[in-house]
């Protein structure tokens, strides 16, 4: 690592690029995330068709996650994450137009659920691969921060922004109708701009490939390679199992507990709202400790998990959403810290050629094991109360903490400086 301070990253022309564009068409995707469930539901007003359509645009995430950074190691994620940007203006104008000439359908929502799913698959392995290729390795930390935060920035601007878009002519049906349309054009015309500015993006050429092979052996190399490497085995097999104790209290736990305590969804919107603000804090605040983080990642992995832990206990136990609202506050600021340190990790340490398959099996742990988390949640929820499900909940993450540093590797796990060979 060069001992000379980076250059300040905003002068860096990729990055500059890269977190423009990419805001722009994250701020857009928030337009069909609110359009799409209202477009089935003023078609069907049926929950059961909302959840198809919901899970026909997240079953092909979790299962084609693989493949889509498969293709990104193959062809480079620069290439691949145009590829998809450009597939997905051309679904969602094709959505757009098809509402403004009155051929609204629950199979044209279904269709287009499915295809945005699968362009998904293969965009985000992409899109966590460039980032290495782009900047500078000195300001990887700096840079995930910035691109992370503002991501979470637009997970809570973005909704306000469409609400206005959609509620400017609610009313009619046909009227309705346009105003989805319009949602749908402006999601489509921001992955367009994305997709430009993505090719005003110069990457580092990538290290000389091996000889070409079948897709599944290179799919087959990057499973082999992240096993063989004993602190990445450990840490995603560590990461699976926090992933199924925290994911389904937050998603599902959580409503249920504005609902029976704190009496109302205004309670449950305040609780959302303060975890994605300590997230959003979190995530940039990380940008400023990269250095301490590199000589201290696994120490302060595991810390943080036994303090979130902590904190998930004690939110079984509040009576008020001023209490619910600091708690989550805090256990965002701690997640959002650690987000930016474990994606650095993941980059710094894998070698390019492989970085799209080890990102696309770190999203796939969190893709296939969401929704499972979230059944167990409900199951459990017949049988315990909220309050026992969260201490649960709490005391499982704390003890697999525990359990880590007593029997693992982790805590000794410092920050890679240098990717590794393939």
């Amino acid at each position: 690592m060069p001992t000379t301070a980076p250059p300040h990253l905003m002068r860096n022309t990729n990055f500059r690029w890269l977190l423009g564009g990419g805001l722009v068409s994250m701020l857009g995707d928030q337009f069909s995330m609110l359009a799409l469930p209202w477009l089935v539901l003023s078609l069907t007003g049926d929950s059961l068709s909302l959840g198809i359509a919901v899970a026909l645009m997240g079953a092909p995430r979790a299962v084609l996650i693989l493949l889509g950074g498969t293709v990104a190691d193959r062809y480079s994620p620069r290439r691949v994450l145009l590829a998809s940007k450009l597939a997905n203006a051309a679904i969602l104008l094709a959505l757009a137009g098809l509402l403004m000439l009155g051929q609204a359908s629950l199979a044209l929502a279904y269709a287009a659920a499915l295809a945005l799913g699968i362009a998904s698959a293969f965009a985000i392995p992409a899109g966590t691969a460039i980032l290495p290729q782009a900047v500078p390795p000195q300001s990887l930390q700096t840079a995930n921060s910035l691109q992370m935060g503002a991501r979470q920035l637009s997970l809570l601007a973005g909704p306000l922004l469409a609400a206005l878009v959609l509620g400017a002519h609610a009313g009619a049906q046909r009227t309705g109708m346009a105003a989805l349309a319009a949602a749908f054009a402006i999601d489509a015309l921001t992955f367009a701009f994305s997709a430009w500015t993505l090719q005003q993006v110069r990457l580092r050429p990538p290290a000389a490939a091996g000889a070409p092979q079948a897709m599944w052996r290179d799919m087959a190399a990057g499973l082999a390679m992240v096993w063989r490497d004993l602190p990445l085995r450990s840490c995603y097999i560590y990461w699976a199992v926090v992933a199924f104790f925290v994911m389904g209290p937050l998603q599902v736990a959580l409503p249920v507990l504005a609902s029976e305590r704190l009496h109302g969804a205004a309670a449950l919107g305040l609780l959302m709202g303060t975890h994605g603000a300590g997230t959003l804090a979190g995530m940039l605040a990380s940008g400023l400790g990269g250095a301490w983080l590199r000589r201290h990642f696994g120490a302060t992995l595991l810390l943080v998990d036994a303090v979130v832990g902590v904190l998930l206990m004690a939110l079984g136990q509040i009576g008020t959403a001023w209490q619910g609202a600091a708690l989550l506050a805090v256990t965002g600021l701690l997640g959002g810290y650690v987000q930016v340190a474990i994606f650095t990790w993941i980059q710094r340490r894998v070698a390019p050629a492989m970085l799209g398959r080890a990102m696309a099996l770190f999203m796939a742990i969190f893709l296939g094991l969401a929704p499972l988390s979230a059944a167990a949640t409900g199951a459990l929820l017949r049988r315990l109360s909220v309050g026992e499900l969260f201490c649960a909940g709490g005391a499982m993450l704390l003890a697999a903490a525990v359990a880590a540093v007593l029997w693992t590797d982790i805590p000794r796990i410092a920050g890679s400086t240098s990717v590794a060979s393939p």
